[in-house]
């Protein structure tokens, strides 16, 4: 199974389409990039094996493995990148501004319930983000 994100990049956040197996499935929204750096960037385009993890704060969540010089990538729910992400994912029905959306809890218990479902049958899945060809920076 695939999650590809599609960015346009802005100065106060990331704005993305999310695709799950070639079909819009919602949006994304991230950190402004920043050079990789922990904590206040989102993380560089590639592609990355996506896991299950359980944490207090968040219950279960996706985890995004093996990205450079960065570690416990998440992909839970937020609404506003710049103030409650330190370089996670959040997917959102609607974007409403720079990293920036709405019902991300409703878009997030969506994803989660398909990716756990391909996981629990055993099939991979991988993360791929890339920058959208049709941005003009």
């Amino acid at each position: 199974m695939e999650i590809k994100i599609i960015r346009t990049y802005f100065p106060n956040g990331t704005n993305g389409l999310m695709l799950v197996n070639q079909q819009l499935y919602c949006h994304s929204i991230e950190l402004p990039w920043l050079d990789n750096a922990p904590r206040i960037s989102c993380i560089p385009e590639g592609r990355y094996p996506v896991f299950k993890r359980h944490s207090e704060k968040y219950g279960w969540h996706l985890h995004v493995g093996d990205v450079p010089e960065r570690s416990l990538i998440l992909i839970h729910p937020f609404n506003n990148a710049l103030e409650e992400s330190k370089g996670c994912i959040a997917p959102v029905k609607e974007l409403t501004g720079q990293g920036m959306g709405t019902s991300s809890r409703i878009a997030f218990h969506r994803l989660r319930t398909t990716v756990f479902r391909a996981l629990d049958l055993a099939h991979p899945v991988y993360l791929i983000i890339q920058k959208d060809i049709n941005e003009k920076n």
